[in-house]
C-alpha cells in the first residue's frame, strides 16, 4: 500500500514546488476520491481537520517550517499503482490550479471537516480524525 509520502511525492512530481498547505488539501482530496472511485484507501495515516482545513500529521512533520516544497525526503511517487495514479491526475485535473485559499475554504463547506470539528472552537488546531467512513459518504453522494 501505498503511504501518504508516496502520493505526496507524486504529486510533487506532477505539479511542481506549492505551498505546504496545498499539498496537504490535495492530499486529501485524493483520499477522498480514492475511496470512492477505487472504493479502497490511497494510504493508511489519518486525516486530522485542524483549523486550516484537513492535515496529514505525518507529512506536516516532514515538512514543518516549511512554506513551500518541491520534494520530500520521504516518499517513493513509483510505489503508486496505475490505478492509484489515475485517481490523484483526476483530483489534480479538478483542483490542481487551485489556491491553497480556495481549497481551504472548500474543504471548510464541506461535511467530513466541519462534522469533525464541531467540539472544537473555531481557530483551534485540534486533532480530531476525519472518519475515512465520512470521507467516502460525503463525497460518494456528489
Amino acid at each position: 500500500m501505498a503511504s501518504v509520502y508516496d502520493v505526496a511525492a507524486y504529486i510533487l512530481e506532477k505539479q511542481g514546488a506549492m505551498t505546504t498547505w496545498k499539498l496537504q488539501k490535495l492530499v486529501y482530496y485524493s483520499q477522498a476520491w480514492s475511496l470512492v472511485w477505487d472504493d479502497d484507501v490511497l494510504f493508511p495515516e489519518e486525516i486530522e481537520a485542524w483549523a486550516n482545513g484537513p492535515v496529514v500529521r505525518e507529512l506536516y512533520d516532514a515538512h514543518r517550517r516549511k512554506y513551500r516544497i518541491a520534494c520530500l525526503r520521504k516518499g517513493n511517487a513509483a510505489s503508486l499503482t496505475e490505478s492509484q495514479r489515475e485517481t490523484v491526475d483526476a483530483v489534480l485535473d479538478f483542483y490542481g490550479d487551485k489556491s491553497p485559499q480556495w481549497l481551504s475554504d472548500l474543504t471548510h463547506m464541506e461535511a467530513p471537516w466541519q462534522s469533525a470539528r464541531r467540539h472544537v472552537p473555531e481557530g483551534v488546531r485540534g486533532d480530531v480524525v476525519i472518519p475515512k467512513e465520512d470521507l467516502a459518504e460525503y463525497y460518494g453522494s456528489l
